[in-house]
């Protein structure tokens, strides 16, 4: 429970507030740390009686010779949940320690709980890492995990829906943001992690496309003060053995979604990820095929037309066009590529080339 780690800690925070040297001591009567380098991992007899009968210790000129290894001052027992796991020392005065005394052990019972309940709620974020892991493998869940998952409240008949949340720089307290997220979602059953170092998840369960919807766009608002970040939204799941697929389409969500946009639902790109799966050469050569001879101009109108859902109006009125502008452009755009971009069938591969080539 008390580490050396930990006693380093407790004495450099210390000795900074009383101008006084400290040592920690573990439930042998060794040093863990202290304020006077030397005595590291040497015994201090009096914190060692003091580890056997859990009684404060004071240590007076009158009484030094009866504990080799000691200095005048106190000896504290520290205790956590009622069991004793080491002993604080304070050299000095016993006359000028009594006032300071208790409030030193009290602080050190403070800070080893602190470190408990930080420790407990680090190993409970890497393990919900192992078992987000273990859920997009696609492979059968051991038992420990579905013990988690029933513990987290993760029913396995639910629905579930993955978010993962990219920034893009990396976040300087990825422990802060996880807190946050795990306020965030407080009210639904979930899991949520760090995946990559820029990049956090959020499982879903049992949430319907209404209260997606609302805790997407809070999530968002608030996520847009820590930083620039973009959410992938991948398709819900049935069952816990589709968790995988959910992930996976919420991965292409963020690889397919355009350059500043914030949310991005995998249905949004999922023509755009089935076609970029192709071979990148097959798909080149489509797209220069299919566009060879155009300039930006006509580019840019043709982006602009599909964009508008090829309604004519709307289109001129986004480009500050006449009509007869567009006309004319359409027209050039069917004479260089062969393709008529009003026709349906020609205008759905001048579009997907257009989507590829961007």
């Amino acid at each position: 429970m008390l580490t050396k780690q930990l006693a380093e800690e407790i004495v450099e925070q210390t000795m900074i507030r009383l101008n006084r040297n400290l040592n920690v001591m573990d439930t042998n009567g060794m040093i863990l740390a202290s304020g006077v380098v030397k005595r590291i991992e040497s015994i201090h007899e009096g914190a060692a009686h003091v580890a056997k009968t859990g009684k404060v210790l004071w240590i007076t000129n009158e009484n030094l010779a009866d504990w080799r290894g000691s200095k005048p001052g106190v000896n504290l027992p520290i205790f956590f949940k009622e069991k004793l796991v080491g002993v604080i020392g304070i050299t000095g005065n016993p006359e000028d320690l009594k006032e300071i005394s208790t409030l030193v052990q009290l602080t050190t019972e403070m800070m080893v709980h602190q470190s408990f309940i930080t420790s407990q709620t680090e190993w409970g974020r890497k393990l919900n890492d192992l078992i987000f892991e273990e859920l997009i493998s696609g492979k059968p869940l051991s038992p420990i995990i579905n013990e988690r998952l029933a513990m987290l409240k993760l029913d396995q008949k639910s629905t579930y829906v993955t978010l993962l949340i990219e920034f893009e720089r990396i976040p300087s307290s990825s422990r802060r943001i996880l807190e946050q997220l795990e306020d965030h979602f407080d009210q639904y059953s979930f899991l949520t992690g760090h995946s990559q170092i820029n990049e956090f998840f959020v499982l879903l369960a049992g949430v319907d496309d209404f209260q997606l919807e609302v805790t997407l766009t809070k999530l968002l608002h608030f996520l847009q003060k820590i930083g620039i970040v973009r959410i992938g939204v991948g398709i819900s799941a049935s069952a816990i053995d589709e968790i995988h697929y959910s992930y996976t389409t919420a991965k292409n969500a963020l690889q397919f979604g355009k350059t500043g946009q914030q949310l991005i639902y995998f249905e949004d790109v999922e023509l755009m990820a089935l076609l970029k799966r192709n071979p990148q050469p097959a798909v080149d050569q489509f797209t220069n095929r299919t566009l060879d001879g155009l300039n930006k101009q006509l580019r840019l109108t043709l982006t602009a037309y599909f964009d508008c859902n090829t309604i004519a109006s709307e289109t001129t009125s986004f480009l500050s066009i006449h009509r007869h502008t567009l006309s004319y452009r359409l027209k050039k755009i069917e004479e260089i590529t062969g393709l008529n971009p009003t026709l349906f069938a020609d205008a759905v591969k001048l579009h997907i080339a257009l989507l590829l080539s961007d």
